[in-house]
């Protein structure tokens, strides 16, 4: 049993649905807030490959497993921290996101067409890979905005703009706590 990262780490953790930006948004918000930038499945693919073979030869199952250890390290780590899509799954992954501030963000099934396509992430390996992604979302977004202290859309507008608000919101709530807002 892990026990939970503990608060004063105080990571800004990203989450949200494949192809929201969080790999691209965190790299710059950290680069911003002068802070270690860590994503999990970046972690995962170093230490065991790339994920659709996880997936081809363990399962997701054990893909999961070890997304849960990145996660896990990357919240010790601190900095501004992007999860995998699924990550907000496990349980254990919700209860640490508890103590850190959690920016969700969001996009439109129109604009994340663009941004998947030719993928190979191993859970749109279907022949309509929108339509399995909107099913995904609909499934995970309770678990998201659970989770989230905050949430962005990065469906329009310059990707600075997004990055300027995580950055202004994230220095705003330093030391006040989480707000529950919503921005767009």
């Amino acid at each position: 049993m892990t026990t939970p990262t503990t608060p004063s780490t105080d990571a800004i953790v990203l989450v949200g649905p494949m192809g929201a930006g969080k790999t691209s948004i965190g790299r710059r918000v950290a680069k911003r807030l002068a802070v270690g930038f860590y994503d999990s499945d970046v972690a995962v693919v170093r230490a065991h490959g790339p994920i659709e073979d996880i997936f081809a030869t363990a399962g997701e199952e054990r893909f999961r497993e070890l997304e849960r250890e990145a996660v896990r390290v990357g919240l010790e780590t601190g900095g501004v921290v992007a999860l995998g899509g699924g990550a907000v799954m496990d349980a254990a992954t919700r209860a640490d996101l508890a103590h850190h501030r959690v920016v969700l963000l969001t996009v439109t099934p129109e604009v994340v067409a663009s941004r998947l396509a030719d993928t190979t992430r191993p859970l749109l390996q279907t022949e309509d890979a929108l339509a399995r992604w909107s099913e995904i979302m609909e499934q995970r977004r309770p678990l998201y905005e659970a989770v989230a202290d905050v949430v962005f859309d990065t469906s329009t507008g310059p990707l600075s703009d997004v990055v300027d608000a995580i950055v202004a919101w994230a220095r705003k709530n330093e030391s006040t706590g989480m707000s529950g807002a919503t921005e767009s």
